[in-house]
C-alpha cells in the first residue's frame, strides 16, 4: 500500500506571535518534524499543504506575508510536494486528489493545525474519496472555541474532533506508534 504524508499548515501564522496562534502549535510542530524525518529517511512521499487566504476579510494567511510562509520546523525541502490551498478542505479546488492519484497513494498519514476544522475536513474528504487515513494526533494542534457562551479549551475541542474520528475516518495514533509500526515494516497501513 502506497503511504504518504499530508503536512497541512505549518504556517506562522498558527504560531507565538502569529495572527491565528493555536495551543501547543510548537509542540505539534516538533512531532511533525519527527515523522518527516522518519519518511524523508525512508523515502516516501511527503506533501505539504499551504493555505493562501482570498477572502476580503481573511486575517489570517494573507498573501506575501510572513504567516503564510511554512514554520522553520517543517520546511518543505526540494522533491516534496507542496500543494495551495484556499478550504479548510484540502482536496476542495486543490490538485491533491489528482496529484495521489496519479502516484498510486492509498493511504494517507494526516498532521497538521486546526484539528477541529483543517483536519477533520481533510480526513473527512480522504475518507469519502476511497483514502485509508492515519491521524497523528500529536502532530496537531486545535484552539478554544466559544459556543453558547460557553469556553471550550483546546484541548477538548482537539480531542472530541479525533475522538469524532475514530475508528470510522481514521486510525488515530501518536507520532511515537508510527515510528514503531515504520520500523517494524516499510509500510505503514491503517
Amino acid at each position: 500500500m502506497n503511504t504518504a504524508l499530508l503536512l497541512i499548515e505549518y504556517q506562522n501564522d498558527y504560531f507565538p506571535n502569529g495572527r491565528m496562534h493555536l495551543d501547543k502549535s510548537t509542540e505539534a510542530s516538533q512531532k511533525a518534524q519527527e515523522a518527516l524525518q522518519v519518511f524523508r529517511a525512508k523515502q516516501l512521499p511527503v506533501i505539504h499543504l499551504q493555505h493562501i487566504s482570498t477572502r476580503p476579510d481573511a486575517v489570517h494567511f494573507l498573501p506575501c506575508t510572513r504567516g503564510v510562509e511554512f514554520n522553520s520546523a517543517v520546511q518543505p525541502i526540494r522533491n516534496e510536494t507542496i500543494i495551495k490551498k484556499h478550504y479548510p478542505n484540502s482536496f476542495k479546488d486543490t490538485a491533491l486528489l489528482n496529484h495521489l492519484h496519479k502516484n498510486h497513494i492509498h493511504h494517507l498519514v494526516i498532521a497538521g493545525m486546526m484539528t477541529h476544522l483543517t483536519i477533520d475536513a481533510t480526513v473527512r474528504a480522504a475518507y469519502d474519496a476511497g483514502f485509508s487515513c492515519t491521524v497523528l494526533h500529536d502532530a496537531c494542534a486545535a484552539k478554544s472555541l466559544e459556543f453558547n457562551s460557553m469556553i471550550i479549551p483546546a484541548q477538548n475541542v482537539h480531542n472530541a474532533f479525533l475522538a469524532a474520528l475514530q475508528p470510522l475516518y481514521a486510525n488515530v495514533i501518536s507520532v511515537k506508534e508510527l515510528m514503531q509500526s515504520m520500523s517494524s515494516r516499510t509500510a505503514v497501513t491503517a
